[in-house]
């Protein structure tokens, strides 16, 4: 019932608060479409709830309300991941309320939603990276391949960071890269001298200008980001590697790899743009399990197992 609400909500268009809300991360915060439809999908989702509630006026919820719209969400099969999203999504929507006088309190600002079981993510380890980078230059868009691959793995980039690169973002002299990230937060990064060889020898090989992007598609515009995706799967085949290789498995194989070998959280975490340092903390787990292998190898008394 509540997912048919939500629908009609869509259908009807949205509370005119939700409106100047979503007109305000469009327009003031430029956020991207695709976070934008997030943002909309879970408002519509509480004022429909709320319309089959019969809560009339979405200002007016308050924090047992709010509970009692996380509770039905849960019932209805939304994963706890999903509704922490959902929750912070409305969280956001009344603080900014709360900020413009429209509202006297946040009601999401004390509902938390059910934890959800934290899952590590999967990692290349060192030689399987230095695999997958290691592609021959010397067939159809090899230098290409090389260089897009060396740049993700040596500076830890996003998808959506890499492909719309231009040649003026990038430093090979100083070697660095400037992306705009999320929340179109700038920041600088260090390219490797590997990544800098094969960057300066693919744009050799194109005579590409300043202002042109550093992986072009069709048409000369930035390469899609189905594109990347997929040659990526194509190359890891052709490497040999079989786990399932996509973008952000070498930012994450970087941040593993970087914080195993320096011990510097607050380094990583400005590395690769996180705003909250609990985002990069995962990456601490993924070390220790490094640091038990080791152990359980070695020590001879280590007596663990599995």
């Amino acid at each position: 019932m509540a997912g048919v609400d939500a629908e009609s909500a869509v259908a009807a268009g949205p509370h005119p608060a939700v409106a100047d809300y979503l007109a305000h991360l469009e327009v003031e915060r430029r956020m991207s479409p695709h976070t934008l439809d997030a943002y909309r999908r879970d408002l519509a989702a509480l004022a429909g709830w709320a319309a089959a509630s019969g809560h009339d006026d979405l200002l007016a919820l308050d924090t047992a309300a709010m509970r009692a719209f996380v509770a039905a969400e849960h019932r209805r099969g939304l994963a706890p991941k999903s509704l922490q999203r959902r929750l912070s999504g409305c969280r956001s929507f009344y603080q900014w309320l709360l900020k413009h006088g429209r509202v006297v309190a946040n009601p999401a600002a004390g509902v938390r939603a059910p934890r959800a079981p934290r899952k590590l993510p999967q990692v290349l380890d060192v030689d399987e990276a230095v695999a997958l980078v290691a592609v021959p230059t010397d067939v159809p868009l090899g230098l290409r391949d090389r260089a897009l691959l060396e740049l993700f793995y040596s500076s830890g980039l996003r998808l959506s960071e890499l492909r719309l690169l231009r040649w003026r973002d990038i430093d090979l002299d100083q070697g660095l890269v400037t992306v705009l990230g999320k929340g179109s937060r700038q920041r600088t990064v260090p390219v490797g001298s590997f990544a800098c060889k094969a960057l300066a020898e693919w744009r050799a090989d194109t005579g590409a200008g300043h202002d042109a992007p550093v992986f072009p598609g069709r048409g000369g515009a930035p390469i899609s980001a189905r594109a990347v995706q997929l040659r990526l799967r194509e190359l890891a085949r052709r490497q040999g590697l079989f786990k399932r290789v996509h973008p952000h498995l070498l930012r994450h194989s970087f941040a593993s790899h970087m914080l195993e070998s320096s011990g510097d959280l607050r380094g990583v975490q400005e590395l690769l743009g996180h705003a909250d340092i609990a985002t990069t903390q995962i990456y601490t787990h993924l070390d220790f399990q490094h640091l038990a292998k080791v152990y359980d190898a070695a020590h001879p008394r280590a007596k663990r197992k599995g």
